[in-house]
């Protein structure tokens, strides 16, 4: 065989390995996106947003989050300290029908607790808290960041908006600050529900949701104590301590 012929079965088998590894490289990286995007959901087309549509930048960031705390273990709440959680979220929720803005504050601060507790990052380093949040809770997450967002963005925009709106400005304004606070703590209370009351897998695949009894994943929430009608006696029981809807003061007990 002349050394010509060689030459170009060489050049042939080099392209052929080359394509080859494109073609890898390209099924590849769709499999990667959307196993990111079944992990996240929610906080996929958030981080898309973020990143002005680039999603090889949001994936990079995704990925960087697993990378971090994927490998993060749970440890499940002792009874008392389950008990006292549930008795402040009780009555940050009764709070809310004379003091929505403190009642929501509480709401953060409890939440940045109870994810302490559970051995997720300190409640002071939030961005690092949220992230690892997002890992393991990613359709619920955004609860509590809208209770952190808006307890912070209020208390500095509420006076400015009531002193330039006048009497009837000031009292839209006041409404309006009212239910954003009101969908916050709303929807803050679904990764309430997950942190507080983890189930027997606690600790399973992250990102799925493991640990979470099916009916509080998928309780509706409309109405943060509401409990829907089809929802069994000893599941409407075990949630009775934190139950009650927001504007309704708890009954008292005969």
């Amino acid at each position: 065989m002349s050394t010509g012929v060689i030459i170009v079965l060489i050049v042939i088998v080099a392209a052929v390995l080359v394509v080859a590894a494109v073609l890898a490289l390209r099924a590849r990286g769709p499999q990667h996106g959307g196993s990111l995007k079944r992990r996240f959901g929610p906080e996929y087309d958030r981080a898309v947003v973020r990143h002005d549509g680039d999603t090889k930048a949001a994936e990079r960031e995704l990925s960087e989050r697993v990378r971090r705390h994927g490998s993060l273990h749970t440890r499940p709440l002792e009874p008392a300290e389950r008990e006292r959680f549930e008795a402040r979220w009780t009555a940050a929720q009764e709070r809310f029908v004379d003091s929505p803005r403190e009642a929501v504050g509480e709401a953060d601060r409890l939440l940045a607790e109870l994810a302490g507790a559970r051995g997720y990052p300190d409640g002071a380093q939030y961005e690092e808290q949220l992230a690892a949040l997002s890992v393991h809770h990613a359709h619920h997450v955004d609860g509590y960041r809208r209770v952190h967002r808006v307890t912070h963005a209020q208390a500095q925009s509420h006076a400015a908006g009531a002193a330039g709106a006048g009497n009837g400005g000031a009292e839209k304004a006041a409404a309006s600050d009212t239910e954003e606070l009101r969908e916050a703590l709303v929807a803050a209370r679904a990764l309430f529900e997950q942190l507080v009351r983890p189930g027997r897998h606690d600790g399973g695949r992250p990102g799925t949701g493991a640990g979470i009894a099916p009916a509080a994943a998928s309780a509706p929430a409309s109405a943060p104590g509401s409990t829907p009608a089809s929802t069994p006696a000893s599941e409407s029981a075990a949630r009775a301590p934190h139950g009650w809807s927001l504007g309704k003061r708890r009954p008292k007990e005969s």
